[in-house]
């Protein structure tokens, strides 16, 4: 019984996926395929490769001007901009802008293939709040905010990548922030039930990445078993320090001290 329990809720969790991307003509299996041709470009925490990467597909796009290509620019301008922007002595100013710019353009195509939204509205919604934090103008979070809950209420359900990189984005926020940092609470925890009804919903370094944010934001005694558990599994998930892995050592040492 409990075998054809967990069947059963497997069933009810693809009957989900399927009946809210047939509404959107967006295929799940489509969705992850693309994912894997984009993923090289997500989450770039290493400088020289974000460089190389930078110079591979602005290559790339030039002699190859294709839809999947151009999306994969709006991403890794997207990290250009994340990785260096705020340093004091960039030279990669505007690089926010680009990626908005691009995606936006892309957003408002008519004949694109609509299993590339997910990607495209939730970068495009980062890039803003990049933007925002770059030029210090306020509107520009509120547009970002307002463009994840349009990407969350539409994709959360074949896609981790709107809670994600909202949840990522309002972790970062000044305490003043308060009521944004509380979605970056409850976009993690979300996208860990989802993992546990789904096991292919996010990959292992995604997965890494939302261990390590889960328990960073819950730092009170009552949660530390539970904090050391998914800080445990955000180091097993980055065997290669690509991920979260450094951030959770770092966090579990600290709450075992």
């Amino acid at each position: 019984m409990k075998y054809k329990t967990i069947n059963l809720c497997m069933s009810l969790t693809f009957s989900l996926l399927t009946s809210t991307s047939q509404a959107q003509n967006i295929e799940y299996s489509k969705i992850k395929a693309i994912e894997h041709q984009l993923g090289d470009l997500m989450e770039l925490t290493d400088t020289n490769e974000v460089k190389n990467k930078l110079e591979e597909v602005e290559q790339n796009y030039h002699t190859n001007p294709s839809e999947l290509n151009k999306i994969r620019l709006g991403i890794i301008y997207h990290e250009t901009a994340l990785n260096f922007t705020f340093l004091s002595k960039s030279n990669y100013k505007g690089y926010a802008q680009k990626s908005y710019d691009i995606l936006t353009e892309l957003s408002k195509n008519e004949q694109i293939d609509q299993n590339f939204m997910p990607f495209i509205a939730s970068y495009r919604a980062s890039s803003v709040s990049l933007v925002g934090a770059e030029t210090q103008k306020l509107s520009f979070l509120s547009q970002a905010f307002d463009l994840f809950s349009d990407a969350v209420k539409k994709y959360e359900s074949v896609s981790y990548l709107p809670e994600f990189l909202r949840g990522s984005v309002a972790e970062n926020l000044p305490w003043i922030f308060v009521f944004k940092k509380k979605a970056a609470k409850n976009d993690f925890q979300s996208i860990i039930l989802k993992q546990e009804k789904n096991d292919s919903y996010a990959n292992a370094k995604i997965m890494s990445f939302t261990y390590w944010a889960w328990a960073n934001q819950h730092p009170s005694k009552k949660f530390r078993k539970q904090a050391l558990f998914y800080l445990d599994k955000a180091i097993a998930l980055d065997p290669n320090y690509k991920a979260g892995r450094k951030k959770a050592e770092e966090l579990k040492m600290s709450i075992v001290k």
